[in-house]
C-alpha cells in the first residue's frame, strides 16, 4: 500500500497526471503563503483555504463540481439545480473536514486581517484553474477563512 501511494504521489507531483488537461494548484499557492506567515504546515493552510477558494470559483467550474458531489459524496441530483448539487457537495466536504477535526479557520492558524495583503502578494497566481484570481480576489478568499 505504501509503494502505490508514493508512486501515485510521484505521478501527480511531477504532473504526469494533467497531461492533456488543465489543472488547478491556486489552493496551494495561497496554502504556502499562508504558511510563509505562520507557523502552520501545508496541509493545514489547505485545509483551512479549500473550502472558501472552491466556494469562490466554483460558478466557473460548475460542472466538475457537480460531478464531485454526485460521485464522491453521493449528492442525490433529483429536484435541486446544478449549483444546489455543488454546494451540498462542498457541504458534505466540509462537515467531512469537520468530523476529521481538520482546522477550518485561519485565525486558528495565526492568521490575522493586517496579514491579509501580504499573503496575497506572496501569493503567485497561476492561469491553470477555472479562474485566474486577481490580489483582491485572494483578499475576499482570505478573509472568508478568518470567519469559518
Amino acid at each position: 500500500a505504501r509503494s502505490n501511494i508514493m508512486w501515485i504521489a510521484t505521478w501527480a507531483l511531477n504532473t504526469l497526471v494533467a497531461k492533456g488537461k488543465s489543472t488547478d494548484w491556486m489552493v496551494h499557492m495561497i496554502g504556502q503563503s499562508i504558511g510563509a506567515y505562520t507557523d502552520a504546515t501545508h496541509g493545514m493552510t489547505l485545509a483551512a483555504v479549500s473550502l472558501p477558494y472552491y466556494r469562490h470559483i466554483m460558478p466557473y467550474g460548475l460542472a466538475k463540481f457537480k460531478r464531485f458531489a454526485i460521485n464522491v459524496w453521493d449528492v442525490r441530483p433529483e429536484g435541486k439545480t446544478d449549483e444546489q448539487i455543488a454546494q451540498a457537495g462542498l457541504a458534505a466536504m466540509e462537515s467531512y473536514m469537520r468530523e476529521l477535526g481538520l482546522v477550518l479557520n485561519g485565525r486558528e492558524l495565526g492568521v490575522d486581517e493586517t496579514m491579509l495583503d501580504g499573503i496575497a502578494q506572496g501569493s503567485f497566481i497561476l492561469d491553470g484553474g477555472y479562474k485566474v484570481l486577481t490580489k483582491e480576489e485572494i483578499v475576499e478568499i482570505l478573509k472568508e477563512t478568518l470567519k469559518a
